[in-house]
Formats: structure tokens, C-alpha cells, sequence
């Protein structure tokens, strides 16, 4: 029993229970093993005190800097208390020697006893030894706690010796006191201070976690270089002159600081060799160390001033500053975003810190060191992906950080990833910090989503180069708007009228308020917003576009007469300065506009402030119980107010050319009222604008159903025939829906509803030149389309495209106004891209460039309205800057050149080089310009570029142009917003869209710009916001697109001069006006020719009698001679035309139809945003307009085609065109 108790182990008192539970009657086993056991160590544990662990380290060395400043300061004491005199005996006489300089004795002759024995007081002897045992034992410590197996690496250390020099001495007069009074140099150990304080900065440094103190290092180390030196020579010469001058203190400071700075008076020297000899040695020294030290902080500074240093705390949190994050500063992004950012009033007093992991380049830095900006840019050098580097521009503490990608990377996709990663470093150091991020390809936008604001470049380039065909120069009217201007441009210097008015309307900005707060708005609360846009146009000359309300972050844009004002809701408006620095002056005409057309009626808002115009106008009242209302504002001007017969439909187009404008169904909306013959005076009326709408009843904004194919059913029988002909081999493909796209190429891309395709076209359907087994056509002459098309040059298939197809087929435009896109492509686009593509209506792709012209002719580009040629991401790389555009320049001249009448719009790298399109050899005018934009560029403009002929017209614009709509964004959050909405990036529902009118002669009746402002928002709710107007350019041209004699000059300039007159159709025309026929665009080609042999057969029948009289030689030379001067005329545009015409026919494609001696270069074009309302209409105008959305009156279509039984055959809808949501 005694054995078997034995044999039983007990169990840990620790595990009992448990291990009773688990049955584990075995011991435990497990060993604990320790860690890092050599850290525990004695001697370990002293190196982390005195060497690793920071603070401590830095503790140890302030004691040990304070024990070395403390032993000179000692060493000072016992030399004032010192009386070298004392202790000479054998002086002339016994008389004390003076301090001046003798002769009487060779400077060999002294007593080595006043240089090796001091006079040490007691006291301060056992001081100087306390400091002594202390130093030396932390000396030796530090020598025992870092040797490493090598003692003499540990014993020579300069800093060793110096501290036994010094602390031996001392410690052998312990032992000896008779050595009490021996002379020991303590003054050394300012240069061990000297060390133990550069240690100490180190580690203060590492302590607080401070970069870039290399600079404040060098200050400290060649401070105190010098003090060390002047002490240390100051404290040798007067101790050795102890046997010569007996110098004090004083005396030796002046003596070094007399001869270090190069003086020398020569009234106090050393007198004897050994001070003589130190002097010497000490000079030598300081020839040796100043200039190293000197070398290294000048370098130091240099790079400084490349790095740029820091941002101080104390300015980051009393100063506002935005930082801007680049990773190559180009001058001319530098001076965009200066101009820009600093236009406002309210951002003058903000600092600009600009980080660039690049140096700065020369021309910044001359830039940069212009008093404007050089107080308000710091530059520093660094990486956004360095906490220190942001640290450095105090990222945490800015207003904003603007992060731009480098457009000029050979890697676009590369140039992105890096801005990602710059946004992803700055969100996650500085959380709350607002970010303004561009990103170049869309389909790495949605990474960077949660930045604050985000400008893809290629979204709203593809958009806005698309827009421009249909609705001519969105680009320069989109850049007018997002650039800061106060229309100063060209002041003084523009002769020209175009000019003064083009520059008063390009300084009209978006702005907003708030309703409550607005005068502007203020009085039309619970009124239609179609009321208030019209009546705020008329009164202010402001143009109300859009609101959001209180409770959401959505803008509308022309909600349309439905919205009714809130005081709550927030109205953006086109105007020259926002309304907070607008001052109001009442005309002396102000009452009596009360009751005027469309007048202001202001029902229901108090007296007290607009007290004129309070009461509802009488012609609202009359108007609204259906009679007819009298035009009281200015009975003279012959347009009584009126209601019209029913309010007229609202088209994509604005009249079809094909036929007669009073063909039945084609009613256009500003087409005048169908009165009888005894109503002709009231012929021109104008119905006025409502200020509630009790319903949207009305067929008008019925925009789901495709009114131009209810005008089809006019058309002749062989344009039906050609269409099932060509149905037969397109199959379901010539079935059209309206609907979302299914495929969309990158994520993040909004959602459109667009015209596509029943069944998706199959890829090999998709290529134009060439013929598959489902389309045998292999030219766009085949396919017989009757608009003109659109033709794309790009590079490659970028996703980027996909938003060019996008608003071209967006649901609002008419099915038969829509032109054909043809994708001119140097190389075949992937599978990804032609699935995106495919389920788009007359959407074409062949491969082929722009510099070949066999490539152009197969594409179509003798049927083409619009050539729009997209800048190549490879040739923006260029050695030289602005060279990166040579290619595309050259490109479009050739084609300016070949196809005269084709309307070219270019995309280039450098707005500068837009001076080169179209460029004109010898033109006056042009170089004039040039003088112009010199001019604005030495003022300092923001837009120096405004008055350049292609700019104005909009066939030019430049990707670069765009980075003002970010900088603007930081003033105006809602900028970006109403920039996709007016290029249809963004749907959103209620808000309207941009489109365009033409004023044809049947609308000139209108006569002003105000009473086509009351008309659109009367009838069909559109508000206009600019004009885009082209008139004819009476300066000469070019000679080389002319004949060389005055004869010819006149031949080919005199048709060419009344533009307005003709009927051909113009040229910048939008998607809403049809192209007219083939036979009709050949009219005035037939007429110039006919001019032209009509003159020369005149000046022939002129010469012929004196040709007769003198004779057959003479008449025959005269012929040779004319024949020769007929070929020289010909030389250069009729062989052009004549090689384009070969190469068509070795294509095997038909000539016909080619026009190449149409010229253009006689007519000017420009925007006029936000006229006037006096502004007067001219024929051809283009009005730019804000629809409203028709899908948000949807519901009520039923009942108004039920309520509108008399326009209902005017609104039948196709089968084949139905609407899909």
C-alpha cells in the first residue's frame, strides 16, 4: 500500500481540477522558454540606457555636454582669479610687467615655470576634480559599452584622447599634491562639448521623429566649429603669454578676432615662439576645417532650396494653404492653376504648397520668384507617399489637396496608378482632408471614388468633342464658363465689333443663392421656373439654368415649368459676377415695363421691395382665360401679346430641309401662328410666359415618341422602297429601341437612355471597308445614309470612345436626324470594346490612318459633315514641348487643304499651337490676332487664346483646358456637377439637356433675343443660354488659297462674299437640323462656276477685236500666253481636287458628289453667352439651349394624347421604335 502511494505522482495544485475533469494524471512537461535572455544582461541593459533607447541616450548626453561646458566655464574662473605676476621674480627692478609689447629681450629668452605651473585655488581644484571623476567614469563606461573585440579602435578616438589629456592630469594631482598647481588644457574640452552637442541633436531629432535637419545640423556643427576655434586659440595664446605680454582674457579675445578676420591693427602680438607657433597652427586649422564646413552647408543650402524645406506648423495653423500634388510641374500647368485659383476674391489670402517629387525646373523657379507668387507658393520637393512628406507640406492641416495626373506619361495607364496611389496616401494620412483628384483613363475613375471631386479628362473630352458636332462649339462655350474672367481681354486693343462683344459675353460664369437670399429670384417664389428664368432674363439680364432643393445634392437643370420655386431651393444662374457683387440701379424706365409682355408679374410678393412690379400684369389674366393679350410694354414694336393656337411641338430638329417648312407635319417651334389674311397684324405674336401651369396636357413635351417619323410618312415612295431594300439584308438590325446600354466598357460609366438596337450588330457587320456575308457594301456611299457622318480619328479604341457614341445617340435626339459615326482606327479595337458598341444604331469602325488618304476616302469622308480628329497619346511625348502637336497640325492642314468644305475639329496637347490650324500664309488678320494674344499673355490673361479664329468657332480645343473646371470646383462644388449634366455624362432625372436651334429666315420675325427667350420658355420650355453666331471675314486670305492676279481674285472671292444668302446648309449645324439634299448643296458650287465663265467670257470678248487687229502671231502668243496662265492658275486647288478625284476612282469609288472648291475661309464664328435681351437675331444663328427632361413627364402622356384628339395623328408612334426602361 506504502509502494503503491509511492508510485502515484500528485498533481499541481494549479491543475487539479482541471486535470481531475480531463483524466491527465501525467506530469507536465511543457517547458517555458524565454526570449531575447541576452537583452537581460547587465551590460546589455546599460547599452539600451545609454546608447539605444532614445530619451535616455538623449538625457545622458545633455548631462555629459553640461559637465564639458561646465569644465571650461571653471577653467575661465581659475584664469580671472590667476596673477601670473605674482609668480615672476625676476623682473627689472621687481617693477610688474606690462602688457605692452618689449623688445628689450630675444623672443627665445622666457621662464617655461609662468607656462607649466598655474596658480589653482583649493576649492576650485576639488570642483575641477569632481567634474573630472565624473567624465572620465562615464567616458570609460561608454568605451566598456561599445567595444566590440578591438580596444585600439575604442583608444584612438580623437574624443578618447582629448578626454585623457585632460582628466589623467587631475587624477595624478589626487595621488601628487604637489602637482596641485601643474597647468592641465581643460580648455580641450570644448571641443569634446562640441562633440557630445552633435550627438545630442541627433538624437533629439530621432527622439521627436524630425526629418530633414541635415541643414539645421551643419548650422549647429559650423557654429560651433568657429567657437571652439576662438576658444581654443584664445585660452592657448593667453596662457603662453603668461611669459610674455602677461595678455588677459580680453586682450587674446581681441588679438584672435583681429587676426581671424584678416585686420590685423598689430597693436597687441605674441612675443614669444611658443603663442607664435600656436597662432600659426591654429590659422592652419582654420584654413583646413571653415572651408570644409563652409563646402558642406553651402551644398546643404542648395538642396534645401531644391527640396524646398518645410511648411512650418505655426503658418499651417494661422494661415490657409491648399497643397497641390504633381508629379511633374510643367509652367503651364503652374500658371493655369495660379491664374485660376487666385482669381477668386475670397482665395487671396491662401498659400499654394506645391509637392513634386521632381526638381524644380528653371523656368518655375523664375517664375516662382516673382514677388506675386513668391509669397504665396512654397515648393517643396517630396512624394506624397511619404508621412514625412506630407507631413512636410502639413497635409492634415490644409484646406484641400489637389492631386493631377501627368498627361504626359508614355503610360497613361501608369500616370493613373500613380495618382491612385498619391490619393490613397493622402485619404489615409489626412482623413479628413478634401480631395480634388483628375484621373486621365475612365476606367480607373472608380478607384478614387471617394475623393471629394473627380474630372476624368478623357470622359469629358470624348463628350464634349461629341457635342460639337451636333451642337457646334460646346467646348469653347464649356471653357468660356469654367474659366475666371471679367471680360478685359483684348480691351483697347480689339478694333473689330465681334471682338468687343464676343469678350463682354465670355466673362459670364455659373454662380448660385439662395432663393430667400436673392434679389434676382427673391419675388418669384411659388412661381414656374420657366416664369422666373424669363422674367429674371428680362429684368437683370441674368439666365436662370438650374436648382437643387434643400433636401437633396441633386441639380436639375431646366426642370421645367412644372418646378415651382421654394424659398429653400438653391438657383444656379449664367451671369458676369454673381449677385452678391452686383449693384442695382433702376432704370427711368421701370414702370412703365410693368405691364409689358410676358411682365413681370410678381403676385403676392411684398411692396416693400420690388414695389413697381408687385401686381399680377393684365395681359397674365387675359392670356389665361384664352383671349388675346395686347403687347403693352411698346405698342410700336408690332408684336401685341397673343395666344397661340395650341403650344407648338417640341422636335430635335428645328424644320426639315428636305421639303417645304409648311409641309403638314413639319411644324416648327418658332414658326409663326397660322392666322388668316384679316389677322396679318397680329400675325407676329408671342403667347406670354405662365406663372403656374395648371398641367402638363400638352403634346408638347412629348419627346418618348419620335415625331420625325411621323414626318416620314411625307416623304417620296423611293426613299420608302430604298429602306426595305436595304431592311431585307439588315434584318432585325433596323429595328430601334430606346433603352439602357447592356454592355458598358468601364465601371463607373452613368447610365444613359440611349437609341439602340433591337439585336446587336455582329462584329464583322461593325467594320465599314470591308464586305461580310450579311452586308456586301464596302464604302459609305453603299449604305446610303441620308445625314452626313461623323468620323472619329483616334489612335485605338479606347474606352474613353464609348462616351463620344453615348450623347450622339442619346434618346432625346429624332431616329432620322441622327448621323452615322464612322471610328477611323489605326489598329483593330478588342472584343470588349465592339460588344459595347454593337447594340448602338449606325455605328461604324475601319482600320486606317488620317495621314493616308486612301484610308480618309474609304472611311467616307466625302459624306462627312464633321471630322473630329483626337489627339494620339503617343506623339504627346516630344523632346521638344510643343512639338508633341506637329503630327496632328500637319494632318488637319493636308485635310483643310483636300476637303475644303469639311468641318474639322481638333484636339490638341498645347492650347499655344492652336495659332497653327488652318494656318494661312501672309494673313493679315491673323497676325493681327497674334499681336493680340501677345498682348493678353503680357497682362497676365487667364484666357490669352479667346480671340483665336479657330478657338471662337470651336474647331479647336485642348485637353488642358479642362483643368480649370477642377480648380474651379474648390470655389464652385457644383461646377463639375452642371458640367456633365450640360454634356450628358450625367442623367438625372427631371433635369434637362443641351441642344441647339438654328434661326432660319422664318425666324427672324422674333427679331430679338429677348422676345426668342419669352417664345422658347412660352412654348416649349427650353431655355436659351448663348448664341453661336458666324459672320463672313471681309480681310483677304491667304494667296495660296486664291488666284495670283487681281482678275482671278475677284472670280473667286466676289460669289463667295453673301454668305447669309445662300441656301446651302451650314456648315457648324447641330443634330436638330437635317442635311439637306445632294442636289441642293450643289447649287452654289454651279452658281461660282457660272460667275466665272461669265466674267472671262466678258473679258475675252473684250480682247477680241484688238487680237484680231493685230494679227494671227500676236493671237496666238496672246492663247499660249493665257493657257500658261490658266495651268499656273490651277496649280494648287483644282490639283488637289483632281487627285482626290483619281484616287476615288482607283478605289472604285464614285466621284459624285465630291465638292473640293468650297472654301470657308472667308466666315468667322463665336459664342456670345447671355446676351442681351436687346440682342438682335441674325440669320444662321445657332441658339444653345436647356430642355427640359422629357421622361419626367411620362405618367401624363396618356391623358394628353386623349386630351389632344386634334394633334394625335401628328404623334403616332412606330412599333419599331419603342421605348424599353
Amino acid at each position: 500500500m506504502v509502494e503503491l502511494e509511492k508510485e502515484v505522482l500528485p498533481l499541481p495544485p494549479r491543475y487539479r481540477f482541471r486535470d481531475l475533469l480531463l483524466g491527465d494524471w501525467q506530469s507536465d512537461d511543457r517547458v517555458q522558454v524565454e526570449f531575447y535572455v541576452n537583452e537581460n544582461t547587465f551590460k546589455e541593459r546599460l547599452k539600451l540606457f545609454f546608447i539605444k533607447n532614445q530619451r535616455s541616450s538623449l538625457r545622458v548626453r545633455m548631462f555629459n555636454f553640461s559637465l564639458k561646458v561646465l569644465s571650461c566655464l571653471l577653467y575661465i574662473v581659475r584664469v580671472l582669479l590667476d596673477n601670473p605676476q605674482e609668480e615672476q621674480r625676476d623682473c627689472v627692478g621687481g617693477v610688474n610687467c606690462t602688457k605692452q609689447n618689449t623688445t628689450s629681450r630675444p623672443w627665445s629668452e622666457f621662464d617655461w615655470k609662468l607656462i607649466i605651473w598655474v596658480d589653482r585655488p583649493l576649492p576650485l581644484w576639488a570642483l575641477q576634480v569632481l567634474v573630472v571623476f565624473i567624465s572620465f567614469s562615464e567616458t570609460m563606461l561608454l568605451v566598456y559599452l561599445c567595444y566590440k573585440g578591438n580596444i585600439w579602435e575604442q583608444v584612438l578616438r580623437v574624443a578618447f584622447i582629448l578626454e585623457m589629456i585632460s582628466a589623467v592630469p587631475f587624477m595624478i594631482t589626487v595621488i601628487v599634491p604637489s602637482f596641485r598647481n601643474l597647468f592641465i588644457p581643460v580648455f580641450l574640452n570644448c571641443w569634446l562639448a562640441k562633440h557630445a552637442l552633435e550627438n545630442m541633436i541627433n538624437d533629439l531629432h530621432r527622439a521627436i521623429q524630425r526629418t530633414h535637419s541635415a541643414m539645421f545640423n551643419q548650422v549647429v556643427i559650423l557654429i560651433s566649429t568657429l567657437v571652439c576655434l576662438m576658444f581654443t586659440c584664445i585660452c592657448g595664446i593667453q596662457h603662453l603669454e603668461r611669459a610674455g605680454n602677461k595678455l588677459t582674457l580680453f586682450d587674446s579675445l581681441y588679438f584672435c578676432v583681429v587676426t581671424f578676420s584678416t585686420v590685423g591693427f598689430g597693436d597687441v602680438t605674441p612675443q614669444i615662439w611658443p603663442s607664435q607657433l600656436l597662432v600659426v597652427i591654429m590659422i592652419f586649422v582654420a584654413l583646413i576645417v571653415l572651408p570644409i564646413q563652409f563646402e558642406q552647408l553651402a551644398f546643404l543650402w542648395m538642396e534645401r532650396q531644391k527640396s524646398g524645406g518645410n511648411y512650418s506648423r505655426y503658418r499651417a495653423q494661422t494661415e490657409k494653404h491648399v497643397v497641390l500634388c504633381v508629379s511633374c510641374l510643367k509652367i503651364d500647368l503652374l500658371m493655369d492653376f495660379l491664374n485660376e485659383f487666385f482669381a477668386h476674391p475670397r482665395l487671396q489670402d491662401y498659400y499654394v504648397v506645391i509637392l513634386c517629387p521632381a526638381e524644380m525646373d528653371v523656368q518655375v523657379r523664375r517664375v516662382l520668384h516673382v514677388p506675386l507668387w513668391a509669397q504665396r507658393v512654397i515648393y517643396l520637393q517630396g512624394s506624397a507617399l511619404k508621412d514625412q512628406d506630407l507631413m512636410r507640406a502639413k497635409m492634415d492641416d490644409a484646406e484641400a489637396c489637389f492631386i493631377l495626373s501627368n498627361r504626359f506619361e508614355v503610360d497613361r495607364f501608369a500616370a493613373d496608378h500613380q495618382t491612385i496611389l498619391r490619393a490613397w496616401a493622402v485619404k489615409d494620412f489626412a482623413p479628413n482632408c478634401p480631395l480634388y483628384v483628375q484621373i486621365l483613363k475612365p476606367e480607373n475613375k472608380f478607384h478614387v471614388k471617394f475623393a471629394d471631386h473627380v474630372v476624368c479628362e478623357e470622359e469629358f473630352k470624348y463628350a464634349m468633342l461629341a457635342l460639337n458636332c451636333v451642337c457646334p462649339a460646346t467646348s469653347t462655350l464649356i471653357t468660356l464658363l469654367i474659366h475666371s474672367s471679367r471680360g478685359q481681354e483684348g480691351r483697347g486693343c480689339s478694333a473689330d465689333q465681334w471682338q468687343r462683344t464676343y469678350r463682354r459675353c465670355s466673362a459670364n460664369e455659373v454662380h448660385h443663392i439662395r432663393l430667400e437670399e436673392s434679389k434676382f429670384f427673391g419675388e418669384y417664389q411659388g412661381k414656374s421656373f420657366t416664369f422666373a428664368s424669363f422674367h429674371a432674363h428680362k429684368k437683370y439680364g441674368v439666365c436662370l439654368i438650374g436648382v437643387r432643393r434643400l433636401d437633396t445634392t441633386n441639380i436639375l437643370l431646366n426642370p421645367g415649368p412644372c418646378h415651382i420655386m421654394g424659398t429653400s431651393d438653391t438657383c444656379f444662374y449664367i451671369n458676369i459676377s454673381k449677385e452678391e457683387n452686383s449693384a442695382f440701379v433702376r432704370g427711368q424706365k421701370e414702370p412703365s415695363r410693368g405691364g409689358g409682355p410676358g411682365g413681370n408679374g410678381r403676385g403676392g410678393v411684398p411692396p416693400t421691395i420690388y414695389h413697381g412690379l408687385t401686381r399680377l400684369p393684365v395681359h397674365s389674366i387675359i392670356a389665361s382665360m384664352g383671349t388675346v393679350a395686347i403687347d403693352l410694354q411698346d405698342s410700336s414694336d408690332s408684336s401685341p401679346e397673343g395666344q397661340e393656337a395650341g403650344l407648338m411641338g417640341l422636335r430635335g430638329g428645328r424644320g426639315n430641309r428636305r421639303g417645304s417648312r409648311a409641309e403638314a407635319g413639319a411644324v416648327n417651334t418658332l414658326s409663326l401662328p397660322a392666322m388668316g389674311d384679316a389677322a396679318e397684324e397680329r400675325r407676329h405674336s408671342i403667347a406670354p410666359v405662365l406663372e403656374l401651369v395648371d398641367g402638363v396636357d400638352q403634346p408638347t413635351f412629348d419627346l418618348l415618341g419620335d415625331q420625325s417619323e411621323d414626318e416620314g410618312e411625307g416623304e417620296d415612295k423611293e426613299d420608302s422602297d430604298r429602306d426595305e431594300e436595304r431592311a431585307n439584308w439588315w434584318g432585325g438590325h433596323c429595328e430601334w429601341v430606346k433603352g439602357y446600354p447592356l454592355n458598358s466598357p468601364y465601371i463607373g460609366s452613368s447610365p444613359a437612355l440611349c437609341h439602340l438596337l433591337q439585336e446587336k450588330m455582329p462584329f464583322c457587320c461593325l467594320r465599314m471597308d470591308k464586305a461580310c456575308h450579311h452586308v456586301p457594301f464596302e464604302d459609305a456611299r453603299s449604305y446610303g445614309f441620308k445625314n452626313k457622318l461623323i468620323i472619329v480619328s483616334a489612335e485605338s479604341a479606347g474606352n474613353g470612345l464609348y462616351n463620344f457614341i453615348v450623347p450622339l445617340r442619346a434618346y432625346y435626339r429624332p431616329r432620322k436626324e441622327l448621323n452615322p459615326i464612322v471610328l477611323l482606327l489605326e489598329s483593330v479595337p478588342e472584343a470588349d470594346f465592339l460588344e459595347a458598341i454593337c447594340w448602338f444604331p449606325m455605328v461604324f469602325y475601319t482600320v486606317g490612318s488620317i495621314d493616308n488618304l486612301d484610308s480618309l476616302l474609304r472611311c467616307g469622308v466625302t459624306f462627312a459633315d464633321t471630322m473630329v480628329v483626337v489627339d494620339k497619346e503617343s506623339s504627346m511625348i516630344a523632346e521638344e514641348d510643343y512639338m508633341a502637336d506637329a503630327k496632328t497640325i500637319v494632318n488637319v492642314q493636308t485635310l483643310f487643304r483636300l476637303f475644303p468644305a469639311l468641318s474639322i475639329i481638333t484636339e490638341l496637347t498645347h492650347p499655344a499651337n492652336m495659332r497653327f490650324m488652318q494656318f494661312k500664309v501672309k494673313d493679315h488678320y491673323s497676325l493681327a490676332l497674334s499681336k493680340l494674344e501677345k498682348k493678353e499673355r503680357e497682362k497676365g490673361s487667364n484666357l490669352v487664346f479667346m480671340f483665336r479664329l479657330p478657338f471662337a468657332a470651336g474647331k479647336v480645343f485642348s485637353v488642358s483646358m479642362l483643368d480649370t473646371l477642377l480648380y474651379q470646383s474648390f470655389v464652385k462644388d457644383y461646377m463639375i456637377s452642371i458640367t456633365r449634366l450640360l454634356l450628358g455624362l450625367d442623367s438625372m432625372p427631371g433635369s434637362g439637356f443641351l441642344c441647339a436651334m438654328k434661326i432660319s429666315e422664318d425666324d427672324l420675325w422674333i427679331r430679338t433675343y429677348g422676345r426668342l427667350y419669352q417664345k422658347l420658355c412660352s412654348s416649349t420650355g427650353d431655355i436659351p443660354i448663348g448664341i453661336y453666331r458666324t459672320e463672313a471675314q471681309k480681310l483677304p486670305v491667304s494667296e495660296s488659297q486664291v488666284s495670283i492676279t487681281v482678275e482671278d481674285y475677284e472670280d473667286t472671292r466676289e460669289p463667295r462674299e453673301p454668305l447669309l444668302s445662300r441656301s446651302g446648309p451650314h456648315r457648324n449645324s447641330t443634330s436638330s437640323e437635317p442635311v439637306s439634299s445632294a442636289h441642293s448643296s450643289d447649287h452654289p458650287l454651279l452658281r461660282r462656276k457660272s460667275m466665272q465663265w461669265a466674267r472671262r467670257l466678258s473679258r475675252k470678248g473684250g480682247r477680241g477685236p484688238g487680237g484680231a487687229k493685230g494679227g494671227g502671231p500676236g493671237s496666238a502668243a496672246e492663247r499660249i500666253s493665257q493657257q500658261r496662265l490658266t495651268l499656273f492658275r490651277r496649280s494648287e486647288r483644282q490639283e488637289l481636287n483632281a487627285l482626290v478625284r483619281t484616287r476615288m476612282k482607283h478605289l472604285g469609288l464614285s466621284p459624285t458628289g465630291f465638292n473640293g472648291m468650297t472654301d470657308q475661309g472667308n466666315r468667322l464664328s463665336y459664342i456670345l453667352i447671355n446676351p442681351s435681351p436687346d440682342a438682335r437675331l441674325e440669320l444662321h444663328d445657332v441658339v444653345y439651349l436647356i430642355r427640359p427632361d422629357p421622361l419626367s413627364l411620362v405618367p401624363n402622356q396618356g391623358n394628353s394624347r386623349k386630351c389632344n384628339a386634334g394633334r394625335s395623328d401628328s404623334h403616332r408612334f412606330d412599333t419599331h421604335d419603342s421605348t424599353h426602361l
